[in-house]
C-alpha cells in the first residue's frame, strides 16, 4: 500500500478545519442550550476571564459546555487502564536482561494504546515538588498578573485562560502557561529567560526551577527514546539521536473547580500531535484514556511519570505504537495541577521511520513530513482532536499538488 491509500482508508471522516469546527459547535451548543437552560450568559473575552467570578455563578457559560457525547457519564463506575508500570533503575544501571523486560512492557502497552508509567526515573523528588510549587503560586495571582505572560499573536507561548484566544466554543476548563525549550546552546538557559524577560525579576526563581525541570525532562526523555527503540528491534541510538537536538514545550495545567463537571472538560478528547508527553499529575486525578470503546482512568501515582506516545512517534514507528486518545475531566470540589512535557523534534527534521521498519513491510504508512508542517497545520488550520495525523497528511497531500 502507497501513502496516498494509507492515507484514504485511515480517514475516518471528513477534513474539518477550524472554522467548520466552531460552525458545528455553535449550532450543536445552541441546540443543547436550548433544551438544557443551564448557562449563564457571559460574554467570554481572553483577556477578562476570572475563574474566581465564574466559580460563583450557578452555571457555567455557554462557551465551555460540550456536545453530550462528549462528556463522561457520571452514573458509570469509572474503570481503570491497566498501564504497565515501568521501572527503569535496571535500564539506567546497565543491566541487559532488567532493560529487556522493561521494552517488553513497552512494546506491549505502545502497541495496544501507548500509555505507560515509570518510576526510578532519576528525576529528584525535591525538583518535582518545587515544579507543582510554583506553578501553584502562579496561577494563583490576581488575573492582571496572570496577564503580563498571555499568549501573544501568533505565539505559542504564554498563559492562556482556556484557549479563549484561539477558539470560541467548546472551551476546556483550565488555565495554561506555555514555554519553550531546548538545549543545544549550553550558554543560554532558555526558560530562566523566558521568566525574567517576561514575567520580571520576581520570576527569577521561577524560571531556574523550570530551567533545571525542563533538562531533567529532556533526559529522561533520551533514555525512554532509546527504550522505545530496543522495543522495536531498531539501532538503540537512533531516536535518541534523532532528538538530541529537540526543541521541546513545557506546559504547566491548572483546572479549577468546576460547578457543572457533567457539562465541562478540562481537555477535550484527543491525540498529542508531539512526539513523548511525560505528565507528572497531582493526586487528585481526571485524565482519562480511550480503549476498547471505553473511557478508563489513570490513577495518579506520586512518584511516576505518566508516559505517552504522540502523533509524530506513531509516525516515526511505521504506526507500530499508538497514539492513543485521552481527555482531562473536571472536579466539582478540587483543583487540580499537571505538568506536561512535551517532546519535539527540531523544526526541519524530516520524520521518517528507520529503514527496518518498512523493509519486511514493503510500505511506508505515511508519507515523510518535518514537524513544522504539522506544528503549523495544528496551529492554523486545525484543532487536536483524535484523527489529527490522518487529516493532516491528507491536508499535507493535498498541498504538495500542482496546480491544476
Amino acid at each position: 500500500m502507497d501513502c496516498s491509500s494509507a492515507t484514504s482508508t485511515t480517514l475516518s471522516r471528513p477534513l474539518l478545519l477550524l472554522a467548520d469546527l466552531q460552525d458545528h459547535d455553535h449550532h450543536e451548543k445552541d441546540h443543547n442550550n436550548e433544551s438544557s437552560g443551564t448557562t449563564t450568559n457571559i460574554n467570554i473575552n481572553p483577556l477578562t476571564i476570572d475563574w474566581s467570578f465564574l466559580q460563583k455563578q450557578k452555571h457555567i457559560p455557554k462557551d465551555f459546555i460540550w456536545p453530550k457525547g462528549d462528556l463522561p457519564l457520571i452514573t458509570s463506575a469509572k474503570e481503570e487502564l491497566r498501564e504497565p508500570l515501568v521501572d527503569l533503575e535496571g535500564f539506567f544501571k546497565g543491566d541487559e536482561m532488567a532493560t529487556r523486560a522493561a521494552a517488553e512492557l513497552v512494546r506491549q502497552a505502545c502497541s495496544s494504546h501507548g500509555f505507560f508509567q515509570v518510576i526510578n526515573h532519576g528525576v529528584d523528588p525535591h525538583l518535582i515538588d518545587l515544579a507543582h510549587q510554583h506553578m501553584e503560586s502562579f496561577f494563583k495571582l490576581p488575573t492582571s498578573e496572570k496577564l503580563r505572560a498571555r499568549k501573544m499573536p501568533g505565539s505559542p507561548w504564554g498563559y492562556s485562560a482556556a484557549h479563549a484566544e484561539r477558539f470560541s466554543s467548546r472551551l476546556p476548563w483550565k488555565e495554561t502557561l506555555s514555554f519553550g525549550f531546548h538545549d543545544q546552546d549550553c550558554s543560554v538557559s532558555v526558560v530562566e529567560d523566558y521568566f525574567s524577560s517576561t514575567l520580571g525579576k520576581d520570576f527569577e526563581q521561577t524560571g531556574m526551577v523550570y530551567q533545571m525541570y525542563c533538562e531533567a525532562m529532556m533526559r529522561l526523555s533520551l533514555a525512554i527514546m532509546e527504550l522505545l527503540a530496543i522495543s522495536l528491534g531498531v539501532d538503540r541510538k537512533y531516536y535518541k539521536e534523532f532528538f538530541e537536538d529537540a526543541r521541546s514545550i513545557m506546559r504547566c495545567n491548572y483546572y479549577p473547580p468546576c460547578m457543572q463537571p457533567n457539562l465541562a472538560l478540562g481537555t477535550g478528547a484527543h491525540c498529542d500531535p508531539t512526539s513523548l508527553t511525560i505528565l507528572h499529575q497531582d493526586q487528585v486525578g481526571g485524565l482519562e484514556v480511550f480503549q476498547n470503546d471505553n473511557w478508563l482512568s489513570v490513577p495518579p501515582l506520586k512518584n511516576a511519570f505518566v508516559i505517552n506516545i504522540g502523533d509524530t512517534f506513531m509516525a516515526l514507528s511505521n504506526g507500530k505504537y499508538k497514539s492513543c486518545l485521552h481527555r482531562a475531566v473536571v472536579n466539582r470540589y478540587k483543583e487540580r495541577k499537571s505538568l506536561a512535557f512535551f517532546l519535539c523534534p527540531k523544526e526541519d527534521k524530516v520524520v521518517r521511520p528507520p529503514h527496518e521498519l518498512v523493509l519486511g513491510e514493503q510500505t511506508r504508512m505515511y508519507p515523510d513530513f518535518t514537524w513544522s508542517d504539522l506544528l503549523h497545520f495544528t496551529r492554523s488550520f486545525y484543532r487536536a482532536d483524535s484523527a489529527t495525523l490522518p487529516n493532516f497528511i491528507s491536508w499535507l497531500l493535498s498541498s504538495k499538488k500542482p496546480n491544476n
